[in-house]
Parts: C-alpha cells; structure tokens; sequence
C-alpha cells in the first residue's frame, strides 16, 4: 500500500509505503509528485517505510520507467528523506544517494519522522518563493 500524507510545506510529497505497492498506487504518488513540479521550481520528498515487502510488477515498472524519465530532471528535487527502520531500505537510500548527487538523499530512524518531515521542507537559499525568507528585507 502506498498512501499520500499531508506535509505543510507545499513543495514536499510526502507518502507511505507498506505491504505490497500497486500500480495504481504509485501512478497517484507519481501524479502528486508531478503536480508539486509544476507549481515550484523544486521538490522534495518524504516516504516512510513500514514492513514494505513488495511491488506489483506494474507498479515495479511504473518506478523504473519513472526514475528513467527524471534523470534529465534531477536539479528540480532538492531533498528525499526516507524514513524507516529497514535495514535493506537504509542501504539502497546510501546508494541511491550516491549514484544521484543532485539529490540529497537522508534516512531517518521512524522515532524521527518530525526530524525528516522539518529537513524535506528546507530549502535552499535563492529558492524560497518570498524573497525575505531568503534575507532581502527592501532596499
């Protein structure tokens, strides 16, 4: 199962997996993430990881052909925090974040999910949509 969770900040989609992920399931994540895109120059991501086991094939290849389409878009995601206590989920974040430096990919442990839900919502300097949230307070 994969559902949307409501995050503050606009430009983060936030979602958790669970059990067996369909392709139904993720088309919607991949909707909302498409969504936020096209409402802010950049995105970041929360997905929380309980006792995920599976994907459906669809949904397996839904992800991969995703993943494929936004390698020439990777500058419009700014954060991932991953958020679980699955070992095997830790260490594919670790390599995800290394093969994708564009992104800064983080796990956090589940008693830390405020701490990852907080880190997604940053953003960096330049690209706050209120200049003053950037420090220019008027001439």
């Amino acid at each position: 199962m994969l559902d949307l969770i409501s995050h503050p900040a606009e430009h983060v989609v936030a979602m958790k997996a669970s059990g067996v992920v369909t392709g139904q399931e993720l088309q919607c994540a991949i909707d909302a993430i498409e969504a936020a895109k096209r409402a802010h120059p950049r995105v970041s991501l929360v997905v929380e990881i309980d006792g995920l086991r599976w994907l459906t094939l669809t949904a397996l290849m839904k992800d991969v052909g995703y993943g494929l389409t936004q390698l020439g878009d990777l500058k419009r995601y700014h954060r991932a925090a991953v958020v679980t206590d699955q070992e095997w989920v830790k260490h594919l974040a670790y390599l995800e974040e290394r093969l994708f430096k564009a992104v800064e990919i983080r796990t956090f442990p589940t008693r830390e999910h405020a701490e990852a839900m907080a880190w997604a919502a940053a953003l960096p300097k330049g690209d706050h949509e209120d200049p003053e949230e950037d420090g220019y307070h008027g001439a």
